[in-house]
């Protein structure tokens, strides 16, 4: 277990969250590495302007994007409501960013809305549906890059944080696989928020959880993943989430990030190997080896994130969060803290979540 605070952590994975959303405001979805190369330079260190005529085009280093936006908002719901209340968030969500876009993409703040925002705005501004009846089947990690701060909240709850993302979760995006995943993430990051490590041990731990009730996946399979043995009693444990697989990834990522025979180099390029897109399961292998190779260096595993191309604003943040939890606010380099637009408002917003983690 990590000697930090828990406070530490906790305001770690926030602020490494919003440094990652900024850090990729400028270089966003490259898919041509060479001209991201022509227009950043061989390696990205720093925030960036996105140039004319890309996405978030007009917007100014160390910004953030609509995302970071909607984490923001997401955050201040929980920190005036000391927990999750959905009227508040949708509430907030209806009145501070749904006026301000008008269904394309390239609106609102941050300049970009992505495709199951959009499909929010069409639900509930077009069409007047009721919230509760608004999610889409997009496949990106758009709840995560929200609902990670109720991960971070509930860290040491994880009834209450599967139960608080699932239901953030589906008010956007409602195909179970996707909801599955983005809950995993969240359990990912509040172990690491309560201390545990990102290693070939922490899927076990997951499961047991699982077995405990305390974790909404099926589980088929007695411990170990081993077979049952004829005379056992029956190991099921039937859960919201057809399948616990996507407690089972991290591991496998993280023990593939420090076997001497598997190597990614130079490690952006983790990127290429799982995929550039925006897709979840493009995205939370890269992001789980990122943060398993680099548990300890966050310069590292942002510059890395950002550095592979494609949908690196996302495998920023979201690796962001996860370096931020294991090395604390303290072990963020300043200067990334420095460059990020509004950054004291931020931080203390971070800071008031981290302070509520220990009554959760």
């Amino acid at each position: 277990m990590s000697e930090r605070t828990i406070q530490d952590r906790a305001a770690g994975a926030i602020m490494g969250a919003f440094i990652g959303d900024a850090m990729g405001l400028g270089p966003h979805w490259y898919y041509d590495l060479d001209e991201l190369r022509r227009d950043y330079g061989e390696w990205i260190t720093d925030y960036t302007d996105p140039k004319p005529g890309r996405y978030h085009s007009g917007l100014k280093a160390g910004q953030l994007s609509q995302a970071g936006f909607i984490l923001r908002l997401t955050l201040e719901s929980l920190v005036a409501s000391n927990g999750y209340h959905e009227a508040d968030f949708c509430r907030r969500m209806d009145e501070e960013l749904l006026p301000l876009l008008d269904g394309t993409p390239i609106s609102g703040p941050g300049g970009y809305t992505s495709q199951s925002i959009r499909e929010l705005w069409r639900q509930r501004v077009q069409q007047q549906l009721p919230w509760g009846r608004t999610g889409g089947n997009a496949d990106d990690t758009e709840a995560i890059e929200r609902t990670l701060a109720l991960a971070v909240r509930y860290a040491r709850n994880p009834r209450r944080l599967a139960a608080t993302i699932t239901a953030n979760t589906i008010l956007t995006q409602n195909d179970p696989a996707i909801v599955s995943m983005t809950v995993a993430y969240g359990a990912v990051l509040g172990m690491l928020v309560q201390g545990h490590a990102l290693n070939a041990q922490l899927s076990g731990k997951l499961m047991r959880l699982v077995n405990k009730g305390e974790l909404p996946f099926h589980h088929i399979t007695s411990d170990n993943l081993q077979p049952p043995r004829p005379g056992d009693p029956d190991p099921s444990h039937a859960g919201l989430f057809a399948s616990p697989d996507a407690l089972l990834t991290p591991s496998y990522m993280a023990a593939a990030a420090v076997d001497p025979e598997i190597r990614i180099e130079p490690a952006w390029k983790v990127a290429i190997v799982y995929g550039m897109p925006c897709a979840i399961y493009h995205q939370l292998p890269a992001v789980y080896y990122l943060a398993a190779r680099f548990h300890d260096d966050f310069e590292a595993a942002l510059l890395h994130a950002i550095n592979g191309g494609g949908q690196n604003q996302a495998r920023a943040t979201l690796a962001g969060a996860l370096v931020g939890a294991q090395v604390g606010l303290t072990g963020i380099p300043q200067r990334f803290i420095d460059g990020l637009e509004n950054a004291a408002s931020l931080s203390n917003l971070a800071n008031s979540l981290a302070a509520q983690v220990e009554s959760a």
